[in-house]
């Protein structure tokens, strides 16, 4: 290990309610939501009928025609995001070593929405057992094969490193970036590209989500409907988005004059080794994560200025999340706003931890905490500050998220000024 800090110079984010880093944090300021009906499809025949979908037209985002046909939505996304990440950043890519810039992207259901759509159009509708393959996009293996999001964002960027896309569920959004700053740490690389992108609003994932009840069945007032931390809570809002990070070495981002959101400060996951869905009400394994990622920080429970939470609006994980913040940062835990924005864009699955660590830079760069949208009603197992309804200024040096993910998954991250530690 080389012991080299590694920062963010570069942040794009793909949105429902906000495409792009302005319209994203000017939605998450004003605590405003954007879950809707169903709009891709007859939702009726489903328990859950809400979601959070994104507004995109791909040619007005640079795709060209061919580009939009190749690739899945979930994949457009990514390459938008990634092509945006690197202007921000000002990093002229052209210039560097290709084998020195390398790609991670994460994403837990891949190409859901191509696959879903292919099959209702080479089976006709459900109706041929045998299906005619004739009739399929010529590009259907790419859907089936989730690394070809990260060769796609490798070719738009030009990166000839390492090139992954990681696959931990609901976690991906962290793991992915996390896995990336380990490269960059070790000397393995100079610049990654790195996010996380999902687009599983289809009938797939309603289906599957209905079957184990995890989604809010809420459609009186979809704008309402997720509520992290409610005492009226009863699911998650599905959702959709990406965001991408260009991550670089401290001193080299220095050196060219980058504009530098945060340093990405420590990292660490862990697994509950315990059940596919169910979280252990104590909070464990993801309190251990959380002290994980603050040893690598070398930083104390008391540093933490904003918790960016995993807050789904499920009853076991907000309730599991608040202890384990209670176990891994002790009394500290009762005076640090908490907040979660899947109250507002809903939860993107493998996508929303990147969103999350973008939020959590926002809050830094703005030093405001963004609020938790819809929390009139609190439950009373959930008594930290959960920041309801309006945002809140604060200065913030130092910020934890958070993910929890079926499979037992649990991962955290701090993000902290690059400054710190400076003499």
């Amino acid at each position: 290990m080389t012991g080299r800090r590694v920062v963010i110079t570069g942040i794009d984010v793909l949105a429902p309610g906000g495409v792009g880093v302005k319209q994203f944090w000017d939605q998450l300021n004003a605590g405003r939501t954007a879950t809707r009906g169903i709009t891709f499809f007859d939702p009726t025949p489903f328990r859950s009928r809400v979601a959070a979908e994104i507004d995109f037209d791909p040619e007005s985002h640079g795709l060209s025609p061919q580009e939009s046909r190749r690739m899945d939505r979930a994949a457009q996304f990514a390459v938008v995001a990634a092509r945006g990440a690197v202007a921000d950043s000002g990093l002229d890519v052209a210039g560097l070593d290709p084998y020195r810039v390398g790609v991670t992207v994460g994403s837990a259901v891949g190409a859901t929405t191509g696959l879903d759509e292919e099959y209702r159009i080479v089976s006709d509708g459900g109706r041929l057992r045998l299906v005619d393959h004739g009739y399929a996009v010529p590009h259907l293996y790419d859907y089936l094969v989730p690394s070809s999001f990260a060769a796609e964002v490798a070719w738009a960027v030009g990166a000839e490193g390492p090139s992954t896309v990681v696959s931990t569920g609901c976690t991906s959004g962290i793991d992915s970036v996390g896995y990336a700053v380990e490269l960059i740490r070790e000397g393995a690389v100079d610049v990654m590209i790195a996010g996380s992108s999902d687009a599983p609003i289809s009938p797939i994932t309603m289906a599957c989500f209905d079957a184990i009840k995890a989604t809010t069945p809420r459609h009186d007032d979809p704008a309402t409907a997720s509520r992290p931390f409610d005492g009226t809570r009863n699911g998650f809002v599905l959702g959709e988005g990406a965001a991408v990070f260009v991550l670089e070495e401290l001193g080299a981002a220095r050196a060219r004059g980058a504009h530098i959101y945060a340093e990405i400060a420590g990292y660490a996951t862990r697994s509950n080794a315990y059940h596919m869905t169910g979280l252990r009400p104590d909070g464990a394994e993801m309190a251990e994560a959380i002290r994980a990622a603050l040893d690598e920080a070398r930083m104390n429970p008391s540093e933490i200025d904003y918790i960016n939470a995993h807050g789904s609006g499920t009853k076991q994980n907000d309730r599991h999340e608040t202890a384990a913040f209670k176990r891994s940062l002790g009394e500290h835990a009762y005076r640090t706003p908490v907040s979660s924005i899947k109250s507002m864009i809903g939860h993107s699955l493998g996508a929303i931890g990147s969103l999350e660590i973008a939020a959590s830079a926002l809050a830094m760069e703005h030093n405001v905490v963004p609020p938790t949208a819809n929390l009139h009603t609190p439950d009373p197992e959930c008594d930290l500050d959960y920041v309801p309804l309006t945002a809140r200024d604060q200065l913030t040096d130092a910020v934890l998220t958070v993910g929890s993910g079926f499979g037992g998954f649990q991962s955290a991250m701090v993000l902290a000024r690059a400054q710190r530690g400076d003499a």
